[in-house]
């Protein structure tokens, strides 16, 4: 497979592809229930593969790599630091298959990347002079200490039955529609702290660190200021006030905590040996990297970027529309 059967490469050699970027979830506006179903259930779509990949994980540490709800009931160093480790060694055997495959081996060169420039290395903006270990710093030092004490404090109201807990086998219908809209959920909760981040003076102190990233990387994706931080893995809260499960928390953080790797890789196609490939799709968010004012919302409801007017399609007009958007934030 060849980018340039799929999009074209400018002389400065940043590659478009060929489709526009269309708010999700698809066949909503107008309606289309058919389509709507296929885009739910097929390839590519709201489920497969990406979502089943990340709930997946969630399910099997939950299962397999969670100390029992009644060990629990007390705050104790053992299973929080489990946790704890636990969590970084999901992270970095996740987000570092992509950093592997794309930065490191090189599988594919600059195939179906959106620009040819390689990590930075040598700019006084990151941490070391290199985004790389920057991004390393802030993920394991920053993201996944937060991520995991947001856990932690959520396993422990649910132990201790502070926050109402629904069994599975009673109300077994509600359980998996709550778990299948995890998704939507927390990318509308993104779009709402996304929007926040950019206020002005929060910028500046926080969210200019995970700005930095204007070319992005996999390590990218959770390498931000400990205030963005504490205010991104809030979304878990919303099971703290709506009668949940631990499981279907678990899942909603490990979302919070999987999804911007990939995404953040700064390519818009995985090509393997074999020839088999699978779709990133992250042109919409790479967009809002390289030009700040635009596309923020999640992957699975981006209708919010549509009404309020901060959608990038791709074309040349949203080009110019952000383009004028961007002249107005002197604080960028």
């Amino acid at each position: 497979m060849e980018d340039i059967d799929f999009g074209k490469r400018d002389k400065r050699g940043n590659w478009k592809p060929n489709y526009k970027v269309t708010p999700n979830p698809k066949y909503i506006i107008p309606f289309e229930p058919l389509k709507l179903l296929k885009h739910i259930v097929g390839w590519n779509g709201y489920i497969f593969p990406w979502a089943f990949i990340w709930a997946s994980v969630a399910v099997i540490c939950w299962f397999f790599f969670t100390p029992p709800l009644e060990q629990m009931r007390n705050f104790e160093l053992g299973w929080i630091t489990y946790i704890l480790v636990r969590n970084a060694i999901v992270v970095f055997l996740y987000a570092g298959f992509f950093h592997l495959h794309f930065f490191v081996q090189k599988s594919q060169g600059w195939n179906f990347k959106y620009n040819t420039k390689p990590l930075e290395n040598n700019n006084s903006k990151f941490l070391f002079q290199n985004q790389t270990k920057d991004n390393l710093v802030y993920v394991f030092l920053s993201a996944i200490p937060i991520w995991t004490a947001y856990e932690v404090i959520t396993y422990w109201l649910f132990a201790n039955s502070f926050i109402p807990m629904i069994d599975w086998n009673l109300y077994p219908v509600y359980c998996a529609v709550l778990f299948f809209l995890v998704p939507t959920i927390r990318d509308i909760h993104f779009y709402l702290v996304h929007r926040f981040l950019h206020w002005p003076p929060l910028y500046k102190i926080g969210h200019k660190v995970h700005h930095n990233n204007t070319n992005p990387g996999p390590w990218s994706g959770l390498a931000m200021h400990p205030i963005e931080h504490t205010l991104y893995f809030t979304g878990i809260i919303f099971h703290w006030i709506i009668p949940s499960h631990p499981l279907i928390a678990m899942w909603h953080i490990f979302h919070a905590g999987l999804a911007p790797h990939a995404g953040h890789s700064g390519y818009d196609k995985m090509i393997f040996k074999n020839g088999k490939h699978l779709d990133i799709g992250a042109y919409d968010h790479y967009l809002h990297h390289k030009y700040f004012e635009c596309n923020y919302g999640g992957g699975n409801f981006g209708w919010l970027d549509k009404w309020f007017g901060t959608l990038h399609d791709g074309s040349e007009e949203a080009h110019e529309k952000t383009l004028q958007r961007l002249k107005n934030k002197s604080y960028l």
